[in-house]
């Protein structure tokens, strides 16, 4: 399924960031709701803390005044309490203050009819010198009071506690559970708003987040985004076909079980910079280069890959590289066959001209009546032709690699080269790959050729096959300008050329035969050594049994 048809039934499921606002919204209203209702209970018994805090100082503080005091004990008390009370009352915003004797008559109360009249609630730790509040209903309904004792004039309140006999009266200081209602009130309006700020605030963040995770899902649904996981997971793990996203800091983002497989990776490079993942120097600067790459050839261990490499700009600036993979190991040996197939097919066609005109030669020394003549003309030819084919045939058992000989032998001659064979050679059935051997054997003497051109003459190629012990021996020595000494250790290097054929270094497709035949000597356990100097010699070593561990290529 594609990401524009996926986009386009969004409207219809919903999107992930719609439905993610509408959760954190319901979240934030459940979340402020609860807050306020916390906030007004923390607020009410506060308020009710308060009222009793208030109301305790007010009866402590008339207990301890000298005019209630003196007042208490004198023929009458209302007289002289009554007006005073009312006065602190109205002053402080209190319910009532009621001053009374210790038989519960009071002596002041906000309604004059309740003066003489016994106080209704609590008196017991008051009588035994103790100031305490509590919540009781009265004459005035529900109230939150306190209750102290007042203590003769020649005692003390510190001195005095715990003994009834000094405690002369009691006052009783309270604020109706009305009153604190109406200061409470006072406070709703404060919760209330900052919870509908704390809504407002927090339904605007989720609209923006909603907003920045739309642009980055496409609007697609939470369901269709499980299902393209799903499904992008499978096709990642069962494509047979390498892929790697690298993004704009040169850090795979993504590599699938074929790339990391293809690459030799042995633990997943998620994260990693390319330069940590040990590849080689040539396919790391491909994909530190960031550029289009098509069907590049490149050397990852002892494979041979084909490498695909396109930019993404999904915004319209490059945010990074997607690379494919493919294993193109034998399919490179395939190609090395054809070729050498292509070769031997044109190196007939060329010796068709030849017998062509050896024959008419033949022919008109006949018609000459030099008979003698053309016998031993046609015999010598012949037995040029017959010998060379012989020789490959009696040393070499393997028929790919026979061809490939026949067809390099008459390439060479074509191009002014001598191919020498060495009559030593001797070659069984080696169990070795065919398309392995030639691309070994193949590379090899191609570049020898190419070196011999370079040369002056006579210009030979030398080519000794030789197997013995379960280990097959193939030395290749041309009669070229040789390799520098100092550059003998990157001959086998992907993109290494000592030809000056016109190409940029390092460009696609150059020098990558040796580079080839280095990753085949490897994938077959064996070791190719080159000697520098005038007149390269190359030497490979190949255990007839593949499965081996594979050796170092080295440079002697």
């Amino acid at each position: 399924m594609r990401v524009p048809e996926v986009l386009g039934r969004r409207r219809e499921r919903g999107s992930l960031a719609r439905s993610l606002l509408l959760l954190q919204g319901l979240v934030l209203a459940v979340v402020v709701l609860a807050s306020g209702a916390v906030a007004y209970v923390e607020a009410r018994e506060a308020v009710r803390d308060q009222a009793a805090e208030q109301a305790r100082g007010i009866a402590e503080t008339l207990a301890d005044s000298p005019l209630v005091r003196a007042a208490v004990v004198s023929d009458d008390p209302t007289a002289v309490l009554q007006p005073y009370v009312e006065q602190v009352r109205a002053d402080t915003g209190t319910s009532f203050i009621t001053v009374m004797a210790t038989d519960r008559t009071r002596f002041t109360h906000p309604d004059p009819d309740q003066i003489g009249r016994p106080f209704i609630g609590t008196i017991g730790p008051a009588l035994e010198g103790r100031t305490f509040t509590e919540t009781y209903s009265g004459t005035l309904g529900p109230s939150v009071r306190a209750v102290a004792p007042v203590f003769a004039a020649d005692a003390s309140r510190s001195g005095g506690e715990g003994g009834s006999g000094d405690v002369v009266a009691l006052v009783a200081a309270g604020t109706t559970v009305e009153a604190i209602g109406d200061d409470l009130g006072g406070a709703v309006p404060g919760i209330v708003g900052t919870g509908l700020a704390t809504l407002a605030v927090g339904a605007l963040g989720s609209w923006a987040i909603s907003r920045r995770l739309r642009r980055q899902t496409h609007g697609l649904g939470a369901a269709t985004l499980g299902r393209m996981v799903d499904y992008y997971d499978a096709v990642l793990h069962s494509v047979r076909e390498g892929l790697l996203l690298v993004d704009g800091d040169r850090r795979v983002q993504l590599a699938n079980d074929e790339a990391r497989r293809l690459l030799g990776l042995a633990d997943d490079p998620t994260g990693r910079h390319v330069t940590e993942l040990g590849l080689p120097a040539e396919l790391t600067t491909a994909l530190t280069g960031q550029r289009p790459v098509r069907d590049e050839l490149h050397l990852a261990g002892d494979r041979v890959l084909v490498v695909n490499q396109a930019t993404t700009s999904p915004s319209g600036t490059s945010v990074g590289v997607v690379v494919t993979l493919r294993d193109s190991t034998e399919l490179q040996a395939l190609t090395g066959e054809l070729d050498s197939v292509r070769a031997f097919a044109a190196s007939l066609h060329a010796q068709a001209h030849e017998a062509a005109n050896r024959l008419h030669t033949t022919v008109s020394l006949v018609e000459m009546g030099r008979t003698a003549e053309a016998v031993e003309f046609a015999t010598a030819e012949l037995a040029l032709a017959q010998e060379l084919t012989d020789r490959v045939v009696a040393a070499v058992e393997e028929p790919v690699l026979a061809a490939l000989l026949l067809g390099k032998a008459a390439a060479a001659h074509e191009r002014g080269v001598r191919l020498d064979i060495d009559p030593g050679s001797a070659v069984g059935a080696t169990g070795i790959p065919g398309g392995d051997l030639v691309t070994i054997v193949g590379n090899l003497v191609d570049n020898a050729i190419d070196a011999a051109l370079a040369g002056d003459p006579p210009r030979e190629v030398a080519l000794l096959l030789w197997s013995e012990g379960g280990v097959l021996t193939v030395t290749v020595e041309d009669s070229g300008p040789g390799i520098p000494e100092d550059e003998a250790a990157h001959v086998f290097e992907r993109g290494f050329s000592t030809k000056d054929d016109g190409t940029v270094p390092g460009s696609p497709g150059r020098g990558l035969g040796l580079a080839l035949v280095a990753a085949a000597v490897r994938r077959n356990g064996g070791t190719i050594t080159v000697r520098p100097g005038p007149g390269a010699r190359f030497r490979v070593t190949l255990p007839e049994r593949s499965a081996v561990p594979a050796r170092p290529v080295t440079a002697p």
